[in-house]
Parts: structure tokens; sequence; C-alpha cells
């Protein structure tokens, strides 16, 4: 049987063959959009440092020998006079969820070349992201003006305002940059930037729709972060 060829171009066999067709961008990568790679390995880069909080924090809570904040009770917010846990996280959940759905949207009507459409919901998952960082912002002074700090906290453990403001700090920085970019999408696709070719601002290329994608899948990683921030900070 002869070696599997992709468009003329010889798959080496074995994992020197692996290594060879993944150094070079004419097999495993070719075809693929430039950007939606880049975006890809910027992702997968940004999993890591996450992924090092996370565990960071993991290890934190679990050596310390002063007890621990009950979320619960720290970010309880009062309705009606009435401590409710976690209602102002459960808004901001539902919040930048809901404002993944509405990406999910603008990226189909984008393809679909449906500029109104697209253009509504893009401005809708920006206004959806800028919710949430104010919510953040009010949940941020609340903590202020009860006395958490990075350096000490009256509800328990001192390192819990520390990884409190780190994770949370860095995640709603990607969402803020996020919201930016959603913003000059919107405007981007009112204008019919994607529709008439129109080149970047910073770059000779021409636009198209597949930048609402790969915006997209920023977004979505953003809001899966949010996820796991949610189950271990809030929950656990």
């Amino acid at each position: 049987m002869s070696d599997p060829k992709i468009e003329g171009l010889e798959l080496k066999p074995g994992f020197k063959g692996m290594a060879s067709d993944t150094a070079s961008d004419q097999t495993m990568f070719k075809g693929v959009h430039w950007g939606k790679a880049m975006m890809w390995i910027f992702l997968l880069s940004d999993t890591f440092v996450f992924s090092c909080f996370l565990i960071s924090y993991m290890k934190g809570r679990a050596s310390t020998p002063v007890e621990w904040p009950n979320p619960s009770e720290v970010f309880a917010l009062n309705a009606f006079g009435v401590p409710v846990p976690l209602l102002l996280i459960a808004i901001m959940t539902f919040v930048l969820i809901t404002s993944s759905g509405t990406m999910a949207l603008a990226v189909k009507y984008g393809y679909e070349r449906n500029r109104k459409m697209c253009g509504w919901l893009v401005l809708a998952t920006a206004l959806g992201g800028l919710t949430f960082v104010g919510m953040q912002a009010f949940e941020w002074s609340k903590l202020i003006h009860e006395g958490v700090r990075p350096w000490e906290n009256p509800f328990g453990a001192p390192q819990f305002g520390s990884y409190f403001f780190m994770i949370t700090g860095f995640h709603g920085t990607h969402v803020s940059i996020g919201v930016i970019f959603l913003f000059i999408y919107a405007y981007k696709v009112f204008a019919g930037h994607y529709d008439n070719g129109k080149k970047g601002w910073f770059t000779t290329m021409k636009g198209d729709y597949v930048e609402i994608e790969i915006l997209g899948l920023y977004w979505h990683f953003v809001d899966l972060v949010w996820v796991f921030i949610f189950a271990f900070f809030y929950l656990w």
C-alpha cells in the first residue's frame, strides 16, 4: 500500500514523520485559517495560566491551618432584608453563560451573511459582558468595604483575599478585553466591513466574518473558565 497523501503532499511514517508534519504548516494545519490557529494556540497557553492559578488556590486552601471563609456567607447579598447566599454570583454566571449563547448565534448569522442579526447579537454579547464586569466591580467594592484585602481577611484565612483578587481580577481583565473587541466588531459588522471586504485598521488583510468566529472562540473560553472559577471558588 502506498503512503497516504494530502493534496499531493507525502505524509512521512512514524513519530519523526508526525513531528515533521506538525512543524510544517503544509499538512496538519493546511487549510486552517491562520487566525483560528493562532487563537487556539493562545487559548492553550492561557489554559495553563488559569490552571496554575486554580491549582495554587486548591493547594493554599488545603494547607492553611486557619478556617477558610464560608462562600455562602461572604458572597451573600441582601434581598428585601434577607441575606441570600451567592445571589449576585448566580446572576453574574447566568449573564455570562447567556452571552455565550448570543455569541454562538452571532457566528451562525455571520456565516449566513445576515449582517443585521449578526451585529445585534454581537452587541448583545458585549452588553452582557459589560454587565458582568459591572457586577464584578460591585462585588469587589463590597468586599473591600467589608475589610477584605490581598494581605488580610476579616472572615478567616488571610490568603483568601489574595486568591480572590488575583483569580477573579485576571478573569475580569479577560472579560473586559473581550468586551472592548465585541464593541469594535459590532461596529465593523453594522458598517458592512465584512460584506465589503474592507481592510482592518492595523493590517492590510481584508476582513471576513471568520473574525466573528475567532472572537467567539475567545469569548467561549472566557465563559468556560468562569464555570471552573465558580465551582472552585464559590461552591467549594
